[in-house]
């Protein structure tokens, strides 16, 4: 019945991780959640949970074959 909240390899959800992930998130997709356009929350809460999956530990997502890759 509880075979997905006792699984051996599930964690804990740590808040304060998320919290912090949250705010070191892309400014445009914390405010994008309360756009106006549907569209523009879609993408916005896409990109939050990329990041959030990323910071837990998932390996990142590839990116898009079109996307540029930027230097730092």
């Amino acid at each position: 019945m509880f075979f997905l909240c006792s699984h051996m390899g599930m964690d804990r959800i740590d808040t304060a991780r998320v919290a912090e992930t949250l705010l070191a998130a892309p400014g445009w997709a914390r405010v994008g959640l309360t756009a106006p356009t549907s569209h523009m929350r879609v993408e916005a809460a896409f990109e939050l949970a990329r990041v959030i999956a990323e910071s837990v530990g998932g390996s990142p997502e590839p990116a898009h074959i079109d996307q540029l890759g930027l230097s730092l």
